[in-house]
């Protein structure tokens, strides 16, 4: 079996999903297909700390999944922008997993990481699969990845969950 490491940009699947489908990612069926016939390596889940029940549910859940979750505080600045950013972290964590890998699975639509993908394929020979929401995904990405899965119907929980 492949080796598989997976890499999920939290807030970038919820924005992009919400803001396409008005719904949510569904983490149990995205994890049911990129494991099938894998041994997972790593799974970690990147995103933000708010100290609200709801979130600590959502990071038990994706625990139970079987991933790890990483926090990084949520901060809101005075101008009311907001930061919670995880991509030097993700870059990071994915050159470490890379070498050790069959194949790297990253969640998001985040254009910062084409130029890691590049790397990973072109020093490792390891290939990726880039999960993101089309049209809210950056070409340069898509073009970056060894294969590109576009996040729709099947991959969302209905609005009812």
């Amino acid at each position: 079996m492949k080796k598989v490491s997976i890499f999920v940009d939290v807030q970038n699947i919820y924005y992009t999903t919400k803001e396409k489908y008005n719904c949510h990612f569904d983490y149990n069926k995205f994890w049911s297909e990129i494991t099938l016939n894998r041994d997972v390596v790593t799974a970690i889940a990147y995103t933000t700390q708010r100290h609200d029940e709801k979130q600590k549910q959502f990071q038990n859940i994706l625990r139970a999944i079987g991933f790890e979750v990483k926090l990084k505080p949520y901060i809101s600045r005075a101008d009311g922008t907001s930061k919670g950013d995880w991509d030097v972290g993700i870059t990071i964590d994915i050159l470490e997993y890379a070498p050790k890998s069959d194949i790297v699975v990253l969640a998001s639509g985040d254009g910062d990481f084409d130029l890691l993908i590049k790397k990973i394929n072109s020093s490792y020979n390891v290939p990726s699969e880039i999960y993101g929401v089309e049209d809210l995904t950056a070409n340069s990405l898509i073009k970056a990845a060894s294969k590109f899965f576009p996040i729709k119907e099947g991959l969302l929980l209905n609005n009812n969950n």
